[in-house]
């Protein structure tokens, strides 16, 4: 970036092939493409400026992320979903040197900045949003997220803001995108207490185990506010998160209010309540989802009109204020759970624990172990 390398400067090396092992190139970013100051998103752990390959002037995205354990799971786990389907794609990784510090470069293809779903169902006008449309739109993330959990991949912070759409054309293609948060779910159990306000699950809020199922609870969140323009679950202090919220959601209290949700089908509601179960194991598996009539049997969705554009537009100051929330809980919230001290099982003192180990040493010459079931 700085006209530093990581390495003395090569030849151009050919593009990644996605699937296959991730090696950064080495020589400096510059020599491929032309850099732009134009900032087109800020994710989790870095922000996402414009740039321009040089020979075929394609448009597109890169991520500058200091280089850590952390930032590199989160280039892996995305190169490892790249190329999936509704999953914006990487095109180059990149090393250098930036500010004296090392980096890694994120080329990613670019989507429509600042067009997220929300604002596309705002800027309707006088056209009417369907309860047809917001089911392909839930296929859409649907799809996206069943290939991460098919390569037992949790993105955990699936919300509209990390949606986007590839143009501002009729037909653009929604992705997801930012996998900041998102942990491989064959190794240790998800319990980092990350999330962002709104969409999380509420097993998230406590210390319990969770995995590929809090991203179905946020897929539930999602298609709640799209069917009627504000989410299940708000904060009525002005808070990110407030303890009255917290117990909603812990408790699942939510309803379908009128007018908005007068005529919004049985089926959608019953879609919802399943997806929002507070007891995880409750809840609907990614394939379920997509096995539901709402899902694959799109073309019966009625076409009915929904009250969500005019709701999002007539809050469209508060919606605003949601995200500015999320993104400031965001920061106080992220907790990383490497640096989390674990008591030794061993030496641990807990009653609890020391009655299972008086009960298993009485009862069975099995060796002790936590299981993360």
């Amino acid at each position: 970036m700085d006209g530093e390398t990581a390495e003395e400067q090569g030849s151009p090396a050919p593009p990644p092939v996605p699937g296959g092992r991730l090696e950064p190139k080495k020589y400096a970013v510059t020599d491929d493409y032309q850099l732009s100051k134009q900032v087109l998103g800020l994710g989790v752990n870095g922000k996402v400026l414009e740039c321009f390959h040089r020979s075929t002037g394609q448009k597109c995205a890169m991520k500058l992320l200091y280089d850590s354990p952390k930032a590199r799971q989160e280039v892996e786990h995305h190169w490892q979903a790249s190329g999936g389907p509704h999953i914006v794609r990487i095109l180059d990784v990149y090393e250098n040197m930036h500010h004296g510090r090392r980096c890694l470069l994120i080329i990613m293809e670019c989507c429509s900045a600042g067009f997220r779903s929300a604002g596309r169902i705002q800027e309707r006008g006088d056209q009417a949003f369907t309860e047809r449309e917001a089911a392909g739109i839930m296929r859409d993330i649907g799809t996206a997220i069943q290939f991460l959990h098919s390569q037992n991949i949790a993105h955990r912070d699936v919300k509209p803001e990390n949606l986007l759409y590839t143009s501002k054309e009729g037909d653009a293609v929604l992705k997801l995108t930012d996998f900041g948060f998102a942990k491989e779910t064959t190794q240790n159990a998800l319990r980092t207490p990350c999330y962002t306000p709104y969409y999380v699950a509420p097993e998230v809020l406590g210390p319990e185990k969770y995995d590929k199922s809090c991203d179905m609870w946020s897929l539930g969140v999602i298609m709640y506010i799209l069917l009627c323009g504000f989410p299940p679950f708000y904060s009525n202090t002005g808070q990110a998160i407030s303890p009255g919220m917290k117990r909603r959601i812990r408790l699942g209290q939510y309803g379908f209010p009128n007018p908005e949700w007068s005529e919004v089908s049985e089926d959608a509601k019953q879609l919802i309540r399943l997806l929002l179960k507070t007891d995880p194991t409750e809840r609907l598996t990614i394939t379920e989802f997509m096995n539901h009539p709402w899902i694959n049997q799109l073309m019966v969705v009625p076409q009915t009109p929904l009250h969500t554009a005019r709701v999002l537009q007539e809050d469209r100051d508060h919606w605003d204020e949601v995200k500015e929330e999320m993104t400031s809980a965001l920061a106080t919230m992220r907790v990383d759970y490497d640096q989390v001290k674990i008591k030794d099982l061993k030496t641990s003192n807990n009653r609890l624990l020391n009655k299972r180990r008086k009960k298993q040493a009485g009862g069975s010459s099995a060796s002790q172990g936590c299981s993360n079931q």
